[in-house]
């Protein structure tokens, strides 16, 4: 617009020309604040990204470390796990974990399961509803 030859314009043309212009100016201004703030965000979202893949890789780190020690020591285990807030000390939380038995030594969860402190005998229950039973003869239930 600023290079049209403004001369043969009445004075409500013109001024209605300068407010266009300004108009114009303001869009451009608010674009490209706008353009900045997306900018931000994306780095924000990439910060977030990052921080929650080295939570989730740390995560693992202390999963896999609660594991062996779990196999060394039962109790141990579960207490480096909980530590570390891989688990808490709920009772459906630690059963499904020791269900699920990812590299967990079936004899320590055995040795874990059979201890008769209370919250052993509510993860022992847990662990208990976790199987599905139904339509098993007793041989295929007890496997």
């Amino acid at each position: 617009m600023d290079n049209y030859d403004t001369s043969d314009l009445n004075e409500a043309e013109d001024t209605e020309l300068k407010i266009m212009k300004k108009h114009q100016k303001d869009f451009l201004e608010d674009i490209q604040k706008i353009n900045q703030e997306i900018a931000e965000i994306l780095l924000e979202i990439d910060h977030f990204q990052q921080a929650q893949s080295c939570k989730r890789i740390q995560r693992d780190k202390n999963l896999s470390i609660g594991r062996k020690k779990f196999n060394m020591d039962p109790d141990k285990g579960i207490q480096y796990l909980v530590e570390h807030k891989v688990l808490s000390l709920d009772a459906q939380e630690v059963a499904k974990f020791l269900y699920q038995g990812e590299g967990l030594n079936k004899t320590a969860i055995g040795d874990y399961l059979g201890q008769r402190d209370p919250l052993n005998l509510q993860i022992l229950q847990a662990f208990v509803e976790c199987h599905q039973f139904a339509n098993l003869n007793l041989v295929q239930a007890l496997r």
